[in-house]
């Protein structure tokens, strides 16, 4: 079954997700867990990261897709016949328990979007850079430092284990009106 994306106003989005327990890393429940996170992620035309609690799950957990690396480095899909983006076989980054131990000063304003909000979207001002500490799924500690895209996927990502959504500090903040 693929699990559904929870949106506004469930309350597990407001929600600061609970820390991975020692015990619970490289379990078969996590493991799952995290496997749901990639399967809803998947079924997405346009997300490229999400959290444990826009699953449902108040778990310190978020996976980052390396498309936003890709992009990052200048890619841009095609055509239809793109198999990694018609495939969606993007591989992805799991932070477990993510601590921010280092984040530039200098910001810069983009447009960001939310599978829990979604068909709105908003200007947010973001770090340029960040380092990460986290715990992959196995328990072993690793830190991740990102620029561009990825920075703000991780901002954001880690903003949601805190309750906090974009639309919490957007400015000039766009519905789109469903044309159904």
């Amino acid at each position: 079954m693929i699990p559904d994306i929870v949106t506004l106003p469930a309350p597990v989005l407001r929600k600061t997700a609970k820390p991975v327990t020692a015990e619970e890393f490289g379990t078969p429940k996590l493991a799952s867990i995290i496997k749901d996170m990639s399967v809803a992620l998947r079924k997405t035309s346009d997300g490229i990261g999400i959290a444990a609690p826009q699953i449902g799950i108040s778990k310190q957990i978020f996976l980052a897709s390396d498309e936003a690396l890709a992009l990052d480095k200048g890619w841009e899909p095609k055509d239809i016949a793109d198999e990694k983006a018609k495939k969606k076989t993007w591989q992805y980054v799991v932070f477990i328990n993510p601590t921010i131990i280092k984040i530039a000063s200098k910001k810069n304003a983009g447009t960001e979007g939310c599978l829990s909000v979604p068909r709105t979207y908003g200007i947010v001002s973001r770090a340029e850079k960040i380092r990460v500490r986290a715990y992959d799924e196995n328990g072993k500690v690793f830190e991740y430092g990102a620029t561009k895209l990825f920075a703000r996927l991780l901002q954001h990502e880690i903003d949601h284990l805190s309750g906090v959504l974009f639309i919490d500090s957007a400015r000039k903040i766009t519905e789109l009106k469903d044309t159904k």
